[in-house]
């Protein structure tokens, strides 16, 4: 039987902007009074941003923990109350219809002192964090993401805006990301708030070039290579940086100490799926959720190899795709631009074509390797993913990396029809690189 929301009449109601924003706004009440007000009873954190909320997240809640705090955390990754954690299988990371309300309602039940949440765009759009108390929101971050269901750049970013206000008038303190482009912006707009009796001590700054991270993250490199080769890597790449400074700030907020943070940092092993390297003999690939341009360039930098003596020509292979469904179409040709500055070999496959074609998604994204010059013999188009990463594999050399891009650590491939096919990125590179080593 099909669920209220899937009734056709429903489906046509929430489609007038008016009824969606009652329909929306009536479920985020409902939840927060049928499960008694639970975000009154916890510390809770919202984290929100194009990029980087899920490692914040986890990198805050590693800290958390060693400082013996017991939490409870909802990502796009998983879905954690105390000591059981799985996997967040609903494929929403701020689910609606009295979910995060649940959610709170039995981390209090669980005696978690701290509750952390990702928090969306549509889900801000969707009201659903209206009846929380938010101890604290920070920012990490935005760039051009969800635009065609926002409607405009414009419209997303108010979104996050919106957040951050709500934060402010019910309390809370607000962290801004002081290297984002975007952060005048939100500190203009949030300093509005002030002439209207709203603390002015409400909102905070945090950079990656904060005295105490400077200090601190160049020690933990030879901390982290004295430890066994299964660590990740995770601190040594550029572009978390500005996630590690976001955990930091809020745990000194919190009130953690120094030592207590330094030692969850060094012993962090880093996110699934989010630049996650495989090894196989001395071949390696890394495993990442990039799906933007930004976060795509940012980890094409980190991961290009540099020559050396024993390698004097190290490419990166890459698998490139991009989402279905008529998702941000915008930014397929850019990542394709992206892709051609960086990579050496390109082969472009299936990510989540949805009910689209997927060839005409790779003919999108090829667009822009061709306007970039690529040469086109060194293109592939293999649609089948498992394929396109064999392919790749197997056309290694000595000193390459083969990276694969915008799945991370998500279990299935969304085609047409609600079709999904099961899927592990990790597991599929894995045997990709043996299959190369048995081969030769």
């Amino acid at each position: 039987m099909p669920s209220f929301k899937q009734n056709p009449i429903v489906k046509k109601l929430i489609a007038v902007p008016a009824f969606f924003e009652i329909y929306h706004f009536l479920w985020a009440w409902a939840g927060a009074n049928i499960h008694r007000h639970p975000s009154e009873k916890i510390f809770v954190i919202g984290i929100t941003g194009t990029k980087g909320k899920t490692t914040t997240i986890e990198l805050l809640n590693a800290i958390l923990e060693a400082a013996g705090k017991k939490t409870a955390l909802l990502s796009s990754l998983r879905v954690k109350i105390g000591d059981a954690s799985e996997k967040n299988k609903i494929g929403n990371s701020m689910p609606g219809r009295g979910y995060i309300q649940k959610f709170l309602d039995d981390a209090v039940r669980a005696k978690c002192g701290y509750a952390l949440i990702e928090v969306t765009s549509q889900g801000i759009a969707a009201h659903r964090h209206r009846f929380i108390r938010w101890n604290i929101g920070a920012i990490t971050n935005l760039a051009p993401e969800h635009i065609e269901s926002h409607g405009s750049f414009e419209n997303y970013r108010k979104a996050k805006l919106d957040f951050l206000k709500y934060v402010l008038k019910k309390g809370g303190a607000v962290f801004l990301n002081r290297d984002d482009p975007q952060f005048p912006f939100f500190n203009e707009e949030l300093a509005r708030l002030f002439r209207r009796g709203v603390k002015r001590d409400g909102i905070a700054e945090y950079s990656k070039e904060d005295e105490w991270l400077k200090n601190y993250l160049p020690r933990i490199n030879p901390m982290r290579a004295a430890q066994a080769g299964s660590q990740s890597k995770f601190l040594a790449s550029e572009f978390n940086k500005e996630n590690v400074a976001a955990a930091v700030a809020l745990a000194k907020e919190i009130g953690v100490g120094d030592k207590t943070i330094e030692q969850a940092l060094a012993a962090f092993a880093g996110v699934p799926g989010r630049m996650e390297f495989v090894k196989e003999g001395a071949y390696t690939a890394i495993v990442d959720y990039a799906h933007t341009p930004d976060s795509l360039e940012a980890i094409y930098k980190e991961a290009k190899p540099a020559p050396s003596a024993s390698y004097p020509e190290p490419r990166i292979i890459c698998i490139l795709g991009a989402a279905g469904g008529g998702r941000d179409k915008w930014k397929r040709p850019e990542m394709g631009k992206i892709a051609a500055r960086y990579c050496d070999e390109i082969i472009l496959a299936d990510e989540d074509p949805y009910d689209e074609d997927p060839k005409a998604i790779l003919a999108e994204i090829r667009k822009g390797i061709d306007e970039a010059g690529f040469p086109a013999g060194r293109i592939y188009e293999i649609s089948d993913r498992k394929e396109a990463i064999r392919r790749g594999a197997a056309m290694m050399r000595d000193g390459d990396i083969l990276i694969g891009t915008g799945k991370g650590s998500e279990e299935w491939i969304h085609a047409a029809r609600g079709k999904k096919i099961p899927w592990n990125e990790n597991k599929e590179f894995e045997e990709a690189l043996a299959e190369k080593i048995r081969e030769g």
